[in-house]
């Protein structure tokens, strides 16, 4: 039996849920995921749980607040001013507390995404933290092919 390690390729079911038991990623009722490990398709955290899981095996890992996500960044809740929205996106756009709005990239080559948590007169505060930042998951995975 094949043994997961860095660079192995992998088929698999794996389940993400929250702290709340909900499932945020979920194949098991569909179409098996297919990645290699050290690709950058799942994060390091669980990736580290799959390395020494031998073809074949079912397993769930608890992964503790902070550790798959990691730490909530104060830092990553930023103020922005309501006329640089108008001029990077639609100018007659509203916006509404828990809205993920997309900010381009300084290089334009891609963008990323903030959730709208207060607004001011001439500003709205983002919060550009993962979602799951400082909160436990559970993370399920049966492998069934490790090339």
């Amino acid at each position: 039996m094949n043994a997961v390690q860095p660079g192995s390729f992998l088929t698999l079911h794996y389940r993400l849920a929250g702290p709340d038991g909900a499932d945020i990623v979920n194949t098991f009722a569909g179409s098996p995921a297919t990645l290699s490990i050290g690709g950058g398709q799942l994060a390091p955290a669980f990736e580290a749980c799959l390395l020494g899981l031998i073809e074949g095996a079912h397993a769930r890992f608890e992964l503790a607040a902070d550790e798959a996500f990691g730490p909530r960044n104060p830092e990553l809740q930023q103020r922005v001013k309501r006329a640089l929205l108008q001029q990077w996106g639609d100018p007659d756009a509203s916006y509404a507390c828990g809205d993920v709005v997309q900010f381009p990239m300084p290089d334009g080559q891609g963008s990323y995404a903030g959730v709208l948590r207060e607004q001011g007169d001439d500003w709205l505060l983002f919060d550009f933290n993962h979602p799951l930042a400082g909160q436990p998951v559970s993370f399920e995975v049966q492998l069934i092919g490790v090339l």
